[in-house]
């Protein structure tokens, strides 16, 4: 089978790099192996939220030009521009979002913390600095849904000085639902909650419950594969109403996942999920084809190569108890020797080991050997030099080095 360009990844990273490349024409396969890490999204996309020191960042464009010069955002070029584009994908595939790369706002995390973002979904709670928008709310949840932790979320908003009231909600295939624990989490909810006329008598519901709330806050839990339903939702609502992120699983990561491909699929692109390449055929700095799990017997070939596999999570590193290697072609990465020193005692210390990635050239390219590989580029997690959680800068990277990749092969 033959491409201009098989992307190892399915995930954000993957997604983006796939749909830039097919938008200009290209023939694209996306091998993916299955759920990505979209699946434990918050629902905001971080750019930059903290500096090196630890500092919350307010404009990360200008924040961006201090970080070290291994950070994967000094091998993209115009941060600004390419953040522009992303939000731009995002929006033609129909996720919509709200922000800007020049200014973080401010996001409600599902234990009540603020924390700031890049781009937030619409309809999301979003916080200007660190006063809400509103004196009153109610903070409404489904009886039995225990990955809303209310209390916490309450007490976080009341720190900014809004009156809090959690009420309950319920309807009677929410009941239904609830007596089985399993089936009380947000995909499952979201599957309940899957028509109309369910949605609008959950709106009257709510509607019935708001007493003199200014806003109504609510778990997003509504729109698993589309976001019609928690836009109507919002519609029937008598009064201003946002979702608030919940603990994974993910339905508006789910729901991103699903539109990212979807867009990438209308696009021309080929999308092999449940798969996952294993080896590849290296003839001196170029690599000529890829085999992969499930199509035994056939070669994927193609111009070029994009490794978006993450990072440990996503098994795109792995680590044993002498070293970090990348497991499909042995690249090069960078780690440090000193297995004692890959972690630190304190759990609330950016770990070293978040910065372990592949090796590559200032245009992305993929090392060997010290060696560089001309026709494989890394995007996103499996780069070295960034620790997106001390950074909060993961969605960032995973987006704007994947736009840079599709730009290098399109040149």
């Amino acid at each position: 089978m033959k491409f201009n360009t098989v992307v190892m990844g399915g995930g954000l990273t993957g997604l983006t790099c796939g749909i830039a490349l097919a938008k200009a024409g290209q023939r694209v396969a996306v091998v993916a192996t299955g759920q990505s890490s979209l699946l434990f999204a918050s629902g905001s996309l971080d750019l930059l939220g903290y500096d090196a020191q630890g500092a919350p960042v307010a404009n990360p464009v200008e924040a961006i030009k201090t970080l070290p010069e291994s950070h994967p955002y000094n091998k993209v070029g115009d941060v600004e521009a390419l953040a522009a584009e992303a939000q731009a994908l995002l929006a033609e595939a129909g996720v919509k979002t709200t922000g800007q790369a020049t200014a973080n706002h401010n996001r409600l995390t599902p234990i009540g913390a603020v924390k700031p973002t890049w781009l937030s979904l619409d309809g999301y709670l979003t916080i200007d600095g660190d006063k809400l928008p509103y004196n009153k709310v109610a903070l409404m949840n489904v009886i039995g849904y225990l990955d809303f932790p209310t209390k916490f979320i309450a007490d976080g908003l009341r720190q900014m000085g809004a009156d809090v009231e959690i009420k309950p909600i319920t309807l009677p295939e929410l009941n239904e639902a609830r007596k089985s624990p399993t089936e009380m989490r947000a995909t499952n909810i979201a599957k309940v909650l899957g028509n109309e006329d369910i949605v609008l008598r959950l709106a009257a519901e709510i509607n019935a419950k708001a007493g003199d709330a200014e806003a109504i806050l609510l778990p997003a839990v509504l729109g698993i594969k589309e976001d019609v339903l928690a836009q109507l939702l919002k519609k029937q609502v008598s009064k201003p109403m946002h979702y608030v992120a919940t603990i994974p699983p993910s339905v508006p990561g789910a729901r991103m996942q699903a539109l990212l491909r979807k867009r990438f699929e209308a696009l021309g692109g080929t999308f092999l999920n449940g798969d996952k390449v294993v080896a590849g055929e290296l003839a001196g700095d170029t690599l000529k084809s890829v085999e992969t799990e499930k199509l035994v017997g056939t070669k994927l070939e193609a111009e070029n190569y994009v490794l978006a596999t993450g990072s440990f999570m996503g098994r795109g590193l792995v680590s044993d108890y002498e070293k970090v290697y990348e497991p499909v072609f042995g690249l090069d990465v960078d780690y440090i020797a000193e297995r004692p020193e890959w972690t630190h005692d304190n759990v609330f210390e950016a770990q070293p080991y978040m910065e372990f990635g592949v090796k590559t050239d200032a245009q992305l390219h993929v090392m060997k050997d010290g060696n560089v590989i001309n026709n494989v580029y890394a995007a996103g997690q499996v780069l070295s030099g960034n620790n997106k959680v001390k950074l909060a800068s993961g969605e960032g990277v995973d987006m704007l080095t994947a736009l840079a990749v599709a730009k290098n092969i399109l040149k």
